[in-house]
């Protein structure tokens, strides 16, 4: 197998694991709250800059590795202890409160778009933080979590992140390869593997 064969199968398995993902959550009933869109505005932020054009630190293949292996690490560590560790949540719903996921998930997107755009200005990574520390908040003041749910869960996004900004540079180390382009009539997308 040449190696933009394995790179272009590795960003194929992992935007389809992404997708899977999003699709197996939990069957619980969604309230339509700040939280539930909240904790994916930071990572909808990092796909929607590099979309638009904003020079990131990494090509695209870089940022969707990251992207999906840095959401699905997240999801999955979590589900992981929430199953397992059976935690009753403040609100006496269910035993699911140990970590939150809604702030892991928001503090890996946040951490993510730190990595991707934090040298633009201070101001992108203060304005993820904020979204993902809302999040979190939000979840302990409406008595979905213990404040030390969401502090785990904050720690789990942040240390998924770095895993996966990691993976993503050993996966894909050169600069070059993929462009995409948007207008308002059409999206250009070319991919050029080395």
């Amino acid at each position: 197998m040449t190696t933009a064969t394995y790179r272009l199968s590795i960003i194929t398995i992992v935007l389809c694991l992404f997708s899977t993902a999003v699709q197996a959550q939990d069957n619980v009933p969604r309230s339509d709250t700040f939280d539930d869109v909240a904790q994916y505005v930071p990572f909808a932020t990092v796909l929607t800059l590099k979309a638009a054009g904003v020079d990131s630190h990494t090509t695209w293949p870089q940022l969707l590795t990251a992207v999906a292996s840095s959401y699905l690490v997240t999801a999955g560590i979590t589900y992981v202890l929430k199953h397992t560790i059976h935690h009753t949540r403040p609100d006496g719903s269910d035993r699911k409160s140990f970590p939150s996921g809604h702030a892991a998930i928001s503090f890996a997107g946040a951490h993510t778009l730190h990595h991707q755009y934090g040298h633009i200005s201070p101001w992108v990574s203060i304005g993820g933080y904020a979204v993902a520390t809302a999040t979190a908040v939000d979840r302990v003041v409406r008595d979905r979590h213990h404040w030390y749910d969401v502090a785990a869960g904050a720690a789990i996004g942040v240390a998924s992140a770095e895993l996966s900004h990691w993976l993503s540079r050993k996966l894909f180390p050169e600069k070059s390869g993929c462009t995409v382009s948007v207008s308002p009539m059409q999206v250009n997308v070319s991919i050029a593997v080395k």
